[in-house]
């Protein structure tokens, strides 16, 4: 059995007039994790998943799902998706939606009521379960998407921005549910641009920028740099700290000396030395390296070298 619940060697999509949405994208995707995909605008996120799903009809496409050819009805079978901008028959009520899932499921009655009441409850739905769907905010509608996904009880899932439109309250909710898919085995892929939230939940997540993947791999491993320490003092720094201060690398701006370092172990030197000269700390702050970070970095590079490519391009004609 392989390790990866979806393993893609080569996916590619061009639309017609030469648009290419997907440049050849590589990604394994491991059993039983959350998987964050992030991306700007137009980067080809949803279209990658898709095409996964044989909503859309990729140009060229090899890999597998859940060890099975990817776009195979049988393993389609397996999978839960949750669209972007999900739409429902507005006079059906939420009970009713599950039930319309269930039916294209091919689910026997006896075993979708069992599992109706079970997911309306699991996604905090079960007291406005008869109301229409007209009737529904944007949280109460996602909600409803998230337990149609969930009807066929699915080995993977796929959430395409699960939480847009979603109150504070409710993003909180959709996390936990994201997790508990997780932790009862499910594995989890979800298209965000809400780079915190997927910081939060994620354990694996990819960057996709024109069309491929930049980079990709553990939170903790992509988002592991040297952290910026900021300590505050009281009053202006000695003239001979501030030397000292400049050799070791800080950098002294009035009253606040900065320093990057990858513990802050590397800051007790600096505090011993400020102690030691009768110098009073007021603050220390830890400033670490974010996934908003490294999104911007990787993705402005990849503009830069795109941009450099067109040019290069053009040069050569």
């Amino acid at each position: 059995m392989s390790y990866f619940a979806v393993d893609i060697e080569y996916l590619r999509k061009q639309y017609r007039g030469g648009v290419e949405a997907l440049s050849g994208v590589s990604l394994q995707v491991p059993y039983g994790c959350i998987f964050g995909l992030i991306g700007p605008n137009g980067a080809g996120k949803s279209t990658l998943v898709k095409s996964l799903l044989s909503i859309l009809r990729p140009s060229q496409c090899s890999g597998s799902m859940l060890g099975e050819p990817i776009g195979k009805k049988s393993v389609l079978a397996k999978v839960g998706y949750l669209p972007e901008h999900a739409s429902f028959p507005d006079y059906l009520s939420g009970r009713q939606v599950l039930g319309y899932s269930a039916g294209l499921a091919n689910l026997a009655k006896p075993a979708y009521r069992s599992r109706a009441d079970q997911l309306l409850e699991q996604v905090g739905m079960t007291a406005f379960a008869g109301r229409p769907v007209r009737t529904y905010s944007k949280g109460m509608k996602q909600r409803i998407g998230l337990a149609q996904a969930l009807v066929n009880d699915p080995v993977v899932v796929f959430l395409d921005e699960p939480t847009d439109g979603v109150d504070p309250e409710g993003r909180m909710d959709f996390k936990r549910m994201i997790v508990a898919m997780r932790d009862e085995g499910r594995t989890v892929f979800v298209n965000s641009h809400l780079l915190a939230e997927v910081e939060q939940v994620a354990d694996r997540v990819a960057i996709l920028a024109k069309g491929k993947i930049v980079i990709h791999g553990t939170v903790a491993d992509l988002t592991r740099r040297e952290a910026r320490y900021e300590l505050k003092i009281e009053g202006a720094l000695p003239t001979s700290l501030v030397e000292w201060c400049v050799h070791k690398g800080m950098e002294v701006l009035e009253n606040r000396i900065l320093l990057s370092a990858d513990s802050a172990l590397a800051v007790q030197a600096l505090i011993d030395k400020l102690r030691a000269s009768l110098v009073t700390i007021c603050e220390l702050k830890e400033e670490k390296f974010s996934l908003e970070d490294l999104f911007m970095q990787v993705v402005s590079q990849a503009r830069a070298d795109a941009a450099a490519a067109a040019q290069g391009k053009g040069a050569g004609r």
